[in-house]
């Protein structure tokens, strides 16, 4: 009977592990500007956001607790021009691990400046992908099907295109609720731009085929064989470059070396000279404003 109980526990105990959500989201609110006495609502805002984002189901896919995508969202609170109503500057990270190390890597660091909301305490958030119901569970979802989107992209050529199809169709929709970030005709740094280029224009196919090559064929056989990683990291950011010099200045590629700078220093920072000159000379094209931190590539 002990063994018979046994069995039916490491069932239930395996089938838990294999149900698990696919997010693992940390928020933090920065409020220190918000002049308010009501200081409650932001650790409830907090709790809120991370429930909502880590307890949804978002795929069909089965996930272990181990196997959670990490991300963080990092909200400063800028005003509250009434009770409820917000006006925020959000910072979104996702993460990813490097197969055989403890080491994590930014997929992700985008700043979307454009975040405008309302919440109150007690405030059930409800989302239907396929209607726009309100801005802040718009902009929570948006996330997190950027954040599916390309991390599996980073695992298999063009495997995030179902999420960003979502995601592209959660900016549909809430481009008539009159909410800024979702219009082509706002900031060119928004939401809309993001989804065009991660999804809608063709042109930054290359790009999303770079970031499964710079991880799966660069950082995650880096341990075992460093040069070709390295050759392989150089081949990824060649095929961004011939994007970059006919679509310049796009907001996929900004977020991709807002993500990557410094990681590409210390891969290069060593290995081959010759290597590290021609990766020096992609980054000077597809970076100029970071000369210096790219300096030190070639500077032993």
């Amino acid at each position: 009977m002990k063994k018979y109980s046994l069995t039916l526990f490491l069932l239930f105990f395996n089938l838990f592990l294999l149900k698990g959500q696919e997010l693992n989201f940390t928020v933090n609110i920065n409020a220190q500007v918000v002049q308010t006495t009501e200081r409650a609502i932001f650790d409830e805002m907090k709790t809120a956001f991370e429930r909502f984002l880590n307890d949804t189901k978002w795929t069909n896919d089965q996930f272990r607790n181990n196997e959670k995508i990490k991300a963080n969202l990092l909200l400063t609170i800028q005003d509250q021009p009434s009770i409820g109503q917000f006006t925020a500057n959000a910072q979104v990270q996702v993460v990813r691990p490097v197969y055989g190390t403890t080491y994590e890597t930014l997929l992700l660091n985008f700043a979307d400046r454009d975040w405008e909301f309302q919440f109150t305490q007690s405030q059930p958030l409800q989302f239907n992908e396929n209607n726009f119901t309100n801005n802040i569970t718009s902009l929570l979802a948006f996330y997190a099907y950027v954040a599916l989107g390309i991390d599996y992209d980073s695992f298999s050529p063009l495997g995030g295109t179902s999420f960003y199809q979502t995601a592209l169709n959660i900016v549909n929709n809430a481009q008539n609720s009159g909410a800024v970030g979702w219009g082509q005709f706002q900031n060119r740094r928004n939401r809309y731009w993001l989804i065009e280029n991660l999804m809608s224009n063709g042109q930054y196919e290359p790009v999303r085929q770079a970031i499964y090559d710079y991880h799966l064929n660069g950082l995650d056989i880096f341990q075992s064989e460093p040069e070709s990683a390295r050759q392989n990291i150089l081949d990824a950011l060649k095929e961004i470059q011939k994007v970059n010099s006919v679509l310049p200045n796009s907001i996929l590629i900004i977020s991709f070396l807002d993500a990557k700078s410094d990681e590409l220093v210390n891969i290069f920072s060593q290995g081959d000279v010759r290597l590290r000159r021609e990766v020096y000379n992609e980054l000077l094209k597809l970076d100029p404003t970071n000369r210096a931190r790219y300096q030190k590539i070639v500077q032993n």
